[in-house]
């Protein structure tokens, strides 16, 4: 490459950064680089049809967007980029032979520059508009160069990280070739973005540059599979409204079967998409060397016929100019006069009186200027109205079959796992109305959509009220307050998601609940617990009773109770009356004598009782 050793400052003078012009319009780069008409616009660059007048060449010259060569570190990385492009040497990857700077000036504001080879072609973006799905063996054609390009990348340490059907280019010759190398790893590693950038990468990175940046390979690999599908199908496996849907989807869905949509592709062709597109890099190929060889090997398996590289759209056939009418002839009424035989009228040529023709009666006669021009006058204006009311009865056709067709219909966007804003974001975007609604959910983290109604990817009218119900995270136990009715407390517990248990070891004494009420649960109130958990309900017994009195004191200088067995019963009963107790006798026989002998007494001798007690004493 003839270029600078390292990054150039736009506005250095002279070197790299000095333009000269070459003729009227024409805009010399290097003092070598013719710069021609623009060839195509992307969301990074502008790429022109340019000149190496050194070696008498045809070259493409791409022309970084001002508002990124404009950061020093994309600068730097670029510059560093398009030297390891240059490395790639391989017919499936389109040539870099050198870089620069385009100072400001005729081309716009200052920036960055890469000279590459010139392929006389389209893109595959181009064949896909044109023809739409390819079929198999079209697909197989395409797709084996492309891998076999980034398979020579990824051997020198190499990620392309921007893989699309933009990016590959096919010649009228039916050559296939990779292009730009680096653009996106600069414009990634700068730190630096661009709409058009994301926009139309999305659709193709893997699931790891969407969540951490990072790549390597099987990044490249995951995005190859991705154009396969495309190719075989004739779209991407994920459209939305929005780049961050698209990135949500590939983050948390896989990409669907590609027979799916074209019934009748062999198994053996998805489980190829399936295992290039997985979610996990491990489970994919690890380069595309790797890919390439998978992708013969299943087209020698299915015997799949060697097909022509499908070409992209001609250029327009050259404009010949408008057809023009001829000019408008004034017609003379016949004359009545001159009748022909049988009845017929003779139109004969006369000459006027210096000899000049005089067109015959009944033949077209030239318009003056001024007739002619007042007649286009209302020819233009009649013309603008019909095209005015043609155009207005086409929109209101257009505007009411677009309508009644598919614009009355929208597609519910997947918010399932999102936060409660950015979900009511999605779906007004999508044309729908909001409403939420909360509920506990185990699995699913407070404030995030744990289910929506319609489903996901379901298509609905425009305007529908839909319902995203979000998560209060696991239940809480309700706040029962004191005193409520059992019935009343087991509906609070339930309407919580949990199960109330009644238990009569639960209950308590309490002297400002009634019995019979709910003083509190088990656990309390605003403990998180499992659905369905149980909830003990603790009631009430009501006031606690009163405690007994407790016994008198003992009066430990009372005397014991004496012995009176065998004594005589009176002298007994006076005995124990002097202690102070009570005498009650009993006697063996109904008419046994009073002064009889005592046989038994009740309580007996050194008992519990006190002056006062009772003595029962049995006599014979």
């Amino acid at each position: 490459m003839s270029s600078p050793s390292g990054p150039v400052d736009p506005g250095a003078p002279g070197g790299a950064g000095r333009l000269a012009a070459d003729g009227p319009g024409e805009v010399l780069l290097d003092g070598r680089y013719r710069v021609g008409p623009v060839l195509a616009r992307g969301g990074m660059s502008t790429v022109h049809h340019g000149t190496d007048t050194r070696l008498e060449r045809a070259v493409a010259i791409k022309v970084m967007d001002p508002r990124m060569a404009g950061d020093h570190a994309f600068r730097t990385r670029f510059d560093r980029e398009a030297r390891l492009a240059a490395r790639i040497d391989h017919p499936c990857v389109v040539a870099v032979y050198d870089r620069g700077t385009v100072p400001a000036g005729p081309l716009g504001e200052a920036s960055l520059f890469v000279v590459m080879e010139l392929v006389d072609g389209g893109t595959l973006r181009d064949v896909l508009r044109a023809r739409g799905a390819l079929g198999l063996p079209a697909a197989v054609r395409v797709l084996e160069p492309v891998l076999a390009g980034l398979a020579r990348a990824h051997r020198l340490g190499m990620v392309h990280r921007d893989v699309k059907p933009e990016n590959v280019l096919i010649s009228s010759g039916g050559e296939v070739k990779v292009a730009d190398f680096g653009l996106l790893t600069a414009a990634a590693e700068a730190g630096v973005s661009h709409a058009g950038m994301i926009l139309g990468t999305m659709a193709y990175l893997s699931p790891e540059q969407v969540v951490s940046g990072r790549a390597d390979g099987r990044s490249d690999v995951y995005a190859a599979g991705v154009v396969l599908y495309e190719m075989l199908t004739g779209q991407p496996p994920y459209t939305a409204d929005n780049p961050l849907s698209v990135a949500y989807r590939h983050v948390n869905e896989d990409v669907p079967p590609p027979s799916a949509l074209v019934p009748g592709l062999p198994p053996a062709v998805d489980a190829l998409v399936a295992r290039a597109t997985s979610r996990d890099p491990e489970q994919r190929p690890v380069d595309a060397e790797h890919f390439r060889r998978e992708l013969l090997d299943m087209a020698d398996r299915l015997g799949l016929p060697r097909t022509a590289t499908p070409r992209p759209p001609g250029p327009p056939p050259p404009d010949d100019g408008p057809t023009l009418p001829a000019g408008p002839l004034r017609h003379r009424p016949l004359d009545a006069a001159a009748p022909g035989p049988g009845g017929t009228r003779v139109q004969t040529r006369a000459r006027g009186a210096h000899g000049t023709a005089v067109t015959p009666a009944g033949q077209p006669e030239p318009m003056t200027r001024e007739e002619l021009a007042g007649r286009r006058r209302r020819g233009r204006r009649v013309f603008a109205l019909w095209m005015v009311l043609l155009l207005l009865l086409a929109a209101l056709a257009g505007t009411g079959a677009w309508w009644l067709g598919s614009g009355r219909w929208t597609t519910m966007p997947a918010v399932t796992g999102l936060d409660r804003e950015r979900a009511t974001a999605l779906v007004a975007e999508s044309d729908l109305t909001p409403t939420v609604t909360e509920r506990a959910d185990d699995d699913v983290a407070p404030d995030l959509v744990a289910q929506v109604d319609p489903a996901p990817e379901t298509r609905v009218l425009r305007g529908t009220t839909v319902t995203l119900v979000v998560s209060t995270g696991r239940p809480a136990v309700p706040d029962v307050p004191a005193g409520s009715a059992v019935d009343t407390a087991e509906d609070a517990v339930r309407r919580a998601g949990l199960t109330p248990v009644r238990s009569t070891s639960a209950e308590e004494f309490s002297a400002e609940v009634p019995a019979g009420a709910v003083i509190r649960t088990d656990p309390p109130a605003g403990t998180r617990l499992a659905g369905g958990a149980p909830v003990t309900l603790v009631t009430s017994r009501g006031a606690e009773p009163a405690p007994e009195p407790p016994p008198p004191p003992v009066d430990e200088t009372a005397p014991p109770v004496p012995f009176v067995i065998g004594m005589r019963a009176d002298e007994a009963e006076e005995l124990l009356r002097q202690d102070g107790f009570e005498v009650e006798i009993e006697r063996s026989f109904p008419f046994g004598r009073r002064d009889g002998h005592v046989v038994g007494q009740d309580p007996g001798s050194g008992s519990d009782a006190r002056p006062g007690d009772t003595i029962t004493l049995t006599v014979l």
